[in-house]
């Protein structure tokens, strides 16, 4: 399944990118400076210890024969490693003394005062005041560049615990600075057919109130059309049925006066339309209700006794004794946050869907099983599933010359939807290789 595209992940990834390149950015900075100061400290350091320890050399020189081979050989003691060498060397490029660690041959730098650099060491020559002494003390690069890169690994560190704090942080702030985006997008989800109310806007951010406010209007004039269309809808059916039912009651009176003939047999055309005609007023009125939104309630209410209720008035009614095979499964209930008046509308529309298109004479199965699942099977041939999709719009039928107004599975799937539940239709029925399936489930 693709995943829906999310403000909060890249603004994690775009800030936490930030602060990282910004950290880097930094850290590079410092090693330049780093390089820059080191670079001055050492030079400092070596030109003091050159000076000192060429005055400390010439001092015990004084004090020493040179041609004394012991007097040497303490000069030549040092530590193993060393940071800095030196060598002493006279005017003639001759070492006269030198450091443990440093090379035998004379350094590769001109006996000239200060700072000279070969390829691996940096070098600083200082001079005794008559020239005829020269101390030249070797600092490798190498020493440097240590230095510089464990302060660099130093400051590269954090970053271990930089990047997830930062996302960390990114995702807490940025969830709180969009939580009134979340609240106003659960709020606008809810809002359907039956959830008109407008939404709170009074406590939004000044960047967003604008869309609660366009909302509120969008929903308003929603509200208006829709109230509107259910009026007009529940009018007419009020209106009609009066008429309709008198009309009728005079049209079968002069049926039964009419002697036969053609006359009487128009008269019950006539009587067969206005049947139909108050048929469709009844199903017009029910949609409108359920357009209001009858079907949820807030109080539970046990459905199975309804459901009892309706399919022994189908068994006494003359019409339908013998044509409905009720079955419940031993102690099944039926309690749900449904209204009954509602519950029965739907049970109604799938049952006279049954009888109305299914095969003439053959049995309307409803069962309800342990789960609280309703199924309403009648025999009929095979439906295609493109025409399965269209059966729950208005005014849309199948293939058939059955009477009806093609609104019983709309208004059944509407106010089922308004309970929380479903209407699945199905062909062939479950368990069978023909007929035709509607199945409600209600949730608990």
């Amino acid at each position: 399944m693709r995943r829906e595209p999310s403000i909060t992940r890249p603004l994690i990834l775009a800030l936490t990118s930030i602060v990282v390149l910004f950290w880097l950015i930094a850290i590079g900075l410092s090693i330049r400076v780093m390089q820059h100061e080191f670079s001055e400290i050492f030079d400092s350091a070596q030109e003091e210890t050159t000076q000192r320890l060429l005055a400390l050399i010439v001092d015990d020189l004084d004090q020493r024969t040179v041609t004394d081979p012991r007097s040497v050989a303490m000069l030549n003691t040092a530590a193993s490693r060393e940071y800095l060498t030196y060598q002493l060397r006279d005017k003639t490029g001759k070492v006269v003394l030198r450091s443990n660690d440093a090379p035998a041959e004379p350094f590769s730098s001109p006996l000239t005062h200060g700072f000279h650099d070969t390829q691996t060491h940096r070098i600083y020559t200082e001079a005794t005041a008559d020239g005829a002494l020269f101390m030249q003390v070797a600092d490798r690069f190498g020493n440097r560049r240590e230095a510089v890169r464990e302060s660099a690994a130093t400051l590269l560190w954090p970053l271990i615990v930089l990047i997830p704090a930062s996302i960390f942080a990114v995702w807490f702030v940025v969830g709180r600075a969009l939580k009134p985006i979340e609240t106003l997008r659960q709020d606008i989800a809810t809002k359907d057919g039956g959830n008109m109310a407008p939404i709170e806007s009074g406590r939004l951010p000044r960047e967003i109130k604008p869309i609660g406010r366009s909302v509120n209007l969008l929903l308003a004039r929603l509200r208006s059309a829709l109230e509107a269309e259910r009026e007009f809808t529940a009018n007419s059916a009020h209106e009609l049925r009066t008429p309709i039912a008198g009309a009728l009651a005079q049209t079968q009176r002069l049926a039964e006066e009419l002697p036969p003939g053609p006359v009487r047999q128009r008269a019950k055309q006539v009587e067969t339309s206005l049947v139909n005609l108050g048929r469709l007023a009844e199903k017009l009125l029910q949609l409108s209700r359920a357009e209001a939104g009858i079907g949820k309630s807030d109080v539970a209410s046990d459905l199975k006794p309804v459901l009892d209720m309706l399919m022994t008035d189908y068994a006494r009614d003359s019409r339908t004794d013998g044509l409905i095979a009720y079955e419940a499964r031993n102690g099944a209930t039926l309690v749900r946050n449904a209204d009954v008046d509602a519950f029965g509308i739907v049970i109604r529309n799938l049952v006279e869907n049954a009888l109305s298109h299914g095969d003439p004479g053959q049995e309307v199965s409803v069962s309800l099983d342990g789960e609280g699942t309703i199924r309403v099977v009648n025999d009929s041939p095979v439906i295609s599933a493109a025409d399965l999709g269209n059966l729950k719009r208005r005014f849309r039928r199948g293939a058939t010359n059955a009477p009806g107004s093609g609104l019983g599975l709309a208004i059944a799937d509407r106010i089922t939807t308004q309970m929380g539940g479903t209407l699945e239709l199905l062909s062939p029925a479950s368990g069978r290789q023909s007929g035709f399936e509607a199945r409600v489930t209600l949730p608990a």
